[in-house]
């Protein structure tokens, strides 16, 4: 140091005295409320944890997409943002699918990826990324590795702006290995809207339709719930005499399933959505787009003679639907505005909803009796976590959704989500009975999830619906020629002992085939004071 001339040494100590960017980014991450940190770290993350304080707290994942879904369900759970720390690009790699689920999920994500010190990043070194802000591209709303090491705290701000407003997605930014020493000053939080409120001569066009109409019906998606809009949803809906569905593929629930106005799950399918809603001379979407198809179809979208708008967060989702009037605006803001907008005539209640026939016990077990059980011995707040595609028609069927905020599935259609966003859910809420509701191949995804669940002492109950096959392709399969009874392939699986797995990872389990012990079997798993499993054996 005596040898370097005045200046730079005064450079050096001046340096010395200022943060790091660890210091800074920690520093935010606390003025977020974001101190907990989900990842499974590689060497180009290590540096983030040195002197790691004391009120922040690590939730080590045993695979990257079990990281991110667990993230994904504790942001939900919590109405906040969740900050991951993944590895460069194959830890990026290794979670894109659950990466892709929490970009459907609009689940807020700030997502930071390790990358190889910048020093040696000319030379192609082992585990750089060579692309890192493409990487993750279109599954994230932002990407970004910053020009220069000062540069972090901005970046992280920004992403996390970006990411909690409507509609929130997941952010990435990467970040090179030698930047979380080097100095920079400390970043101020700044106060950003994340909701926007609508247009007034869009919201007359929709409460005239609303108040003109004679048979409303309302499709609620999963911005409802996601937007807290629950009891706003429930007083328009009596308001109008309004039928209420769900709509296609929904990943949360926004109106009672007990309530007299309820009408059941639109399927994702156009000619069936059509059939459902006929009658109905205006349709109002709240939160989900209009509509999500799962197959390919013909015809019109709406019932000849009906009118449509469209309450939604996502510019992107209004510019795509085909038809009717699109409010974009926060979705609760939507609702509450058409509140106070909106003085329908007296209408006749519509007719209620046709319920299920009773399941009967019977061997192999039905999942219809399987889910019916479960209903009648859980409480109605008991969260649930769903992952069991075939399962879930039947569900719809069997096992209301009663209560806000009491059910979590994943929008994307890829599997992995449920075991791993349970852990996450009950993360987020603590002190309350979480279910998570898999099927047996969406378990082998992310199986891992139990060794979390099990460090953390969680009150899950896991319940594996297992009929050894991939039963969603297989019901599927007649939609592209398959016969009735005809062979596909890579849909089976035989031999997997959920038992086994569950106590290899630490977790107590039982497994039940036998009906007649199906009740008390759950009532006992949802009293256990830390996770357990139950593998129930069903046709």
């Amino acid at each position: 140091m005596s040898g370097q001339p005045s200046s730079l040494r005064a450079t050096a100590a001046a340096d010395t005295a200022r943060p790091t960017v660890r210091d800074a980014v920690l520093d935010l991450l606390r003025s977020f409320g974001m101190t907990t940190i989900f990842g499974n770290p590689g060497s180009t993350e290590l540096a983030l944890f040195l002197d790691f304080p004391d009120d922040f707290s690590y939730q080590l994942g045993l695979q990257e997409a079990v990281v991110v879904g667990m993230a994904d369900g504790y942001a939900q759970a919590t109405r906040k943002a969740a900050f991951v720390n993944l590895h460069s690009a194959a830890g990026v790699g290794n979670a894109m699918g659950a990466i892709f689920t929490a970009y459907k999920n609009a689940t807020p994500l700030v997502i930071s990826a390790g990358q190889q010190a910048r020093s040696i990043l000319p030379y192609d070194p082992f585990l750089s990324s060579s692309d890192p802000t493409h990487l993750a591209m279109p599954y994230v709303k932002y990407s970004v590795e910053p020009a220069r090491a000062e540069d972090v705290p901005q970046a992280i701000a920004r992403a996390y702006y970006m990411a909690t407003q409507a509609p929130c997605g997941p952010v990435l930014v990467s970040i090179p290995s030698d930047d979380w020493n080097r100095p920079c000053d400390y970043l101020q939080p700044r106060t950003v809207s994340t909701t926007a409120w609508p247009q007034p001569e869009i919201l007359a066009q929709v409460a005239e339709m609303l108040n003109h109409c004679e048979r409303p019906a309302f499709v609620v998606g999963t911005g409802v719930d996601r937007d807290g809009a629950w009891n706003e949803t429930v007083q328009l809906a009596e308001r109008h005499n309004a039928r209420v569905w769900i709509a296609p593929m929904s990943a949360r629930c926004g109106f009672p399933g007990d309530h007299p106005l309820f009408a059941g799950y639109l399927p994702a399918e156009r000619a069936k959505i059509v059939g459902s809603l006929g009658g109905h001379d205006a349709i109002l979407v709240l939160g989900a787009p209009a509509f999500t198809y799962h197959i390919e179809g013909e015809g019109p979208h709406l019932p000849a003679g009906a009118s449509l708008a469209q309450v939604i967060d996502d510019p992107a989702i209004a510019a795509w639907a085909p038809v009717g009037t699109a409010m974009v605006c926060g979705v609760r803001a939507g609702i509450s505005a058409l509140l106070q907008a909106s003085s329908p005539p007296k209408r006749p209640a519509p007719p209620l909803r046709q319920k299920a026939p009773r399941a009967e016990p019977s061997s192999p077990m039905p999942v219809a009796y399987l889910l019916q059980t479960l209903d009648e011995v859980r409480a109605p707040d008991t969260v649930i976590v769903e992952e069991s595609p075939s399962a879930r028609p039947v569900m719809h069927r069997y096992m209301p959704i009663y209560q806000s905020e009491t059910f979590y599935t994943m929008a994307s259609g890829g599997l992995g989500y449920g075991l791993a966003a349970t852990v996450g859910v009950a993360l987020g809420m603590p002190g309350k009975r979480v279910i998570g509701l898999v099927g047996d191949g969406s378990s082998m995804y992310s199986i891992q999830a139990l060794w979390n669940a099990v460090q953390l002492q969680l009150p899950i109950t896991f319940i594996i619906i297992n009929n050894q096959r991939y039963a969603a392709l297989q019901e599927f399969a007649h939609t592209f020629g398959f016969k009735p009874g005809e062979h596909l392939q890579g849909s089976e699986l035989p031999g997997l002992d959920f038992v086994a797995l569950a106590k290899g990872h630490g977790c107590e389990a039982l497994r039940v085939e036998d009906p007649a012990l199906l009740a008390d079997t759950l009532k006992s798993a949802l009293q256990s004071k830390g996770p357990i499993l139950v593998e129930v054996r069903v046709a």
